[in-house]
């Protein structure tokens, strides 16, 4: 059985049922492929390229990696953030750290697609959405560019739905919950950048249209 990797942060991971509705794009991916592909989703919540790799979570990738196998990676949400264990420069060391876990991938003979982070939903005062992630997302796809690496520009292609829904909609796609509305939430829920059921469906969905878009033919749809 062929897999499919998932090496991500928390828009990406698998939840607890007592973080539901909250859910990873990668939740339900397993349910958009052929049953003969199996999805295994490495995504852990917080995680940038850097921690992912120096917590040893993309050496639990290469210890279950075969040739054919594909390797989906996307990281920016948490690269950004100040602390030391997170920490990179767009331009040096996240490049840096996607060149480390590209190129094993290939030397596996399998396939590394790289996916720049999804949006945030932030809107100003005006009604327009807000850019969120600096220059994680033109990093990633220089260095694809550079380096003929595959990649899907998920912020650009999320960023155009949440533009296109605005402001109140594109709640809809979000843990947005009112108090009492779920057990889980009692007080409520306002998060921006984690997904509901309905929302990681439609961002696995938009994923696996681009990765349509990139291949002429992809083995596991």
């Amino acid at each position: 059985m062929n897999r499919i990797f998932l090496l991500g942060d928390s828009t990406c991971a698998d939840k607890s049922e007592d973080k539901h509705p909250e859910t990873g794009w990668g939740m339900v991916l397993q349910q958009l492929v052929k049953k003969q592909w199996q999805v295994v989703n490495l995504a852990e919540n917080g995680r940038s390229t850097k921690s992912f790799l120096e917590e040893g979570l993309f050496n639990r990738c290469l210890g279950q990696l075969s040739e054919g196998d594909w390797v989906f990676i996307q990281f920016g949400h948490n690269d950004s953030k100040d602390d030391e264990q997170r920490h990179t420069d767009p331009w040096t060391t996240y490049q840096g750290n996607l060149i480390l876990m590209t190129d094993t991938v290939l030397e596996r003979e399998a396939h590394p697609v790289l996916l720049t982070p999804i949006c945030r939903r932030r809107f100003d005062e005006q009604g327009n959405l807000v850019q969120t992630h600096g220059d994680y997302p033109k990093a990633m796809i220089s260095l694809a560019k550079s380096r003929n690496y595959p990649v899907l520009d998920m912020t650009e292609k999320t960023y155009q739905l949440l533009a296109y829904l605005g402001p109140k909609e594109s709640k809809k796609l979000f843990l947005h919950l009112e108090k009492q509305e779920h057990p889980n939430y009692p007080d409520g829920a306002a998060d921006d950048t984690h997904l509901n059921e309905w929302g990681a469906n439609v961002v696995a969905n938009l994923t696996l249209a681009q990765l349509r878009d990139l291949y002429s033919q992809v083995p596991f749809l």
